[in-house]
């Protein structure tokens, strides 16, 4: 099939896309186009104006400030890839981004676009709700930020009003050393997560003094495991440990679709977050030994 009819427009700076989102009706965003280009072949989108962002000055950086990397709304997910900075700072997002698509999707996917999408199995998505991540959204009335705890309002369909441009997305850095692990679940690599756990770990002579374990895909948004953390905090670090705080996980109220029952998922989502506190229980051993 072939796309619907629109105008398309090509802003250079912020303001004017924020100009062009408040006087155009039924306009949508075109960042990477690894989700909007199919949805626009197949008509599941019917948009009349199309805004290109691949031209708009400020949006493609990777920086570290005041204990927090800052993205930039347009960089590439193989930038992500390939920063050094991300891999010394924010090791779990390195180890989660080899596994978002394939190297020529990465090529053009941004991660404003990816967060934007808020599909439930996304990988960046999951590592948003892990750190704890700040939106900065610009507007008609000027900048916002929003926790990304408050991004997702409902499935695939993120917090921001129609003439708002997500601009850079803010990730608390864990301090040095830190456990993490990210690990899925997929029919094969490349595609979506059936589930995914996200997991973050600083221990101090091997009890656990903070603990962040995140599921993907297994809800309309992801979950971020409160019990299971709360299980941990305060314990010595153990397999038995982590097997019995993770059974906590089959108690999620998860979806069904094609790809899976809800058992099973509630299945994965014990099994990949156990795993994934192994792993990066495993890490922060290492990082002992070698500081």
């Amino acid at each position: 099939m072939k796309p619907p009819r629109f105008d398309y427009h090509d802003p250079e700076t912020v303001p004017e896309v924020v100009g062009l989102l408040k006087t155009l009706p039924n306009a949508r965003m075109l960042a990477g186009g690894q989700s909007l280009m199919p949805m626009l072949n197949m008509r599941l989108a019917l948009p009349d104006h199309l805004v290109d962002l691949n031209r708009v000055e400020g949006l493609a950086y990777i920086r570290e400030t005041g204990g927090a990397l800052e993205i930039g709304a347009m960089t590439r997910q193989r930038d992500i890839e390939f920063s050094q900075l991300v891999l010394e700072r924010c090791p779990v997002m390195h180890e989660a981004i080899l596994q978002v698509g394939h190297r020529q999707t990465r090529n053009r996917g941004t991660l404003g676009g990816s967060l934007c999408q808020l599909d439930p199995s996304a990988e960046l998505v999951a590592v948003a709700a892990a750190l704890e991540a700040t939106i900065a959204v610009a507007g008609p009335k000027g900048t916002r930020e929003i926790p990304f705890s408050g991004f997702p309002k409902t499935y695939m369909t993120p917090a921001i009003g129609p003439d708002e441009l997500l601009t850079r997305v803010r990730f608390p850095l864990w301090p040095r050393p830190h456990g993490w692990a990210f690990v899925e679940f997929a029919r094969r690599h490349g595609d979506f997560a059936v589930v995914s756990a996200a997991a973050l770990l600083e221990e101090d002579r091997g009890k656990i003094k903070r603990a962040s374990v995140t599921l993907g895909g297994v809800a309309a948004a992801p979950v971020r495991m409160k019990e299971v953390e709360k299980a941990l905090v305060g314990q010595t670090a153990s397999d038995a440990l982590f097997r019995d705080a993770c059974e906590a996980c089959r108690k999620i109220e998860a979806m069904q679709d094609v790809h899976a029952p809800a058992s099973y998922r509630q299945h994965l989502a014990a099994v990949l977050s156990r795993r994934a506190l192994e792993r990066a229980h495993a890490r922060t051993g290492a990082a002992k030994m070698s500081s």
